[in-house]
């Protein structure tokens, strides 16, 4: 199985840009995904309800309902969505998770 994610079921969209923080003593994370231009906000996609934000693998899937769109001049212009997680186990199962998004998606890591 493939990494996916998706923001309205059955459409798989690629995220523009990934950003990750983490507490210093590593309790708790964040990712932030930004999907500029996302496949369920183009024209003939407005019947696609947005409920979360749902990353599927091999392992399962996790899910975030903290989904905001974003709009300019009255057109959807990008969506935000934030994952949270709580000690090692959530975030090594994320990361488990990116490396195999990351691979099918043609995606590099940049450390900041």
């Amino acid at each position: 199985m493939t990494a996916t994610i998706q923001l309205a079921l059955g459409v798989n969209e690629e995220a523009s840009d990934v950003r990750l923080t983490r507490s210093k003593d590593g309790s708790t994370s964040t990712a932030t995904f930004i999907f500029e231009n996302p496949l369920c906000m183009t024209e003939g996609q407005v019947n696609n309800e947005i409920t979360g934000m749902y990353m599927s693998d091999e392992e399962g899937e996790m899910v975030t309902r903290s989904v905001n769109a974003k709009f300019i001049n009255g057109q959807p212009a990008g969506i935000e969505a934030i994952y949270r997680m709580d000690g090692e186990a959530e975030w090594e199962r994320f990361l488990r998770f990116m490396n195999r998004y990351a691979e099918a998606n043609g995606m590099d890591f940049n450390k900041s």
